[in-house]
């Protein structure tokens, strides 16, 4: 039987993808872990584990059975698979006001631009447009994850 998840899961793991922690799909389970980058090290160092609080010491044995590379876990896309800043570049690119499209796109150039970009969506209250076409994106990363490592997903109904 084929392995089922639920896309948001899938979503949700790769929101919470950051410079310090990775999520992997556990492909018994179905279940998508977020795992630090401090816990692969102490799972690659072979660290002891009692070193470490009871709630990271799971986290640890399945670091280490990611290193080993059981088969059992697979990485979802990276932060920089992903490319948030080209993701707001795109929105940009995307709204139908010329002046506001390229007042945002100018914005998002150079040092500061995550913020800049936050703070002008709000000022042009365009906040709820900006989370959708992410949302969307998003979704469509995790379908094509999905679709590229054999993996059949749900989605919630709504």
């Amino acid at each position: 039987m084929a392995l089922r998840v639920k896309l948001d899961n899938i979503i949700e793991g790769l929101e919470c993808q950051s410079d310090e922690s990775h999520s992997y799909l556990d492909k018994r389970t179905g279940k998508v872990i977020l795992i630090s980058d401090e816990e692969l090290r102490a799972a690659e160092n072979d660290e002891p584990i009692e070193d470490f609080p009871d709630w990271q010491q799971d986290q640890i044995k399945i670091a280490e059975e990611i290193l080993t590379e059981t088969g059992d876990y697979i990485g979802l896309p990276s932060k920089f698979d992903i490319h948030e800043y080209s993701i707001m570049e795109r929105f940009c690119l995307s709204i139908d006001d010329p002046e506001i499209s390229d007042t945002l796109y100018s914005l998002i150039k150079g040092s500061g631009a995550f913020q800049r970009f936050k703070n002008a969506i709000h000022k042009f209250e365009i906040v709820e447009d900006w989370y959708k076409y992410r949302d969307n994106t998003l979704k469509e990363i995790a379908i094509e994850w999905c679709e590229d490592n054999g993996i059949e997903f749900e989605e919630k109904e709504h």
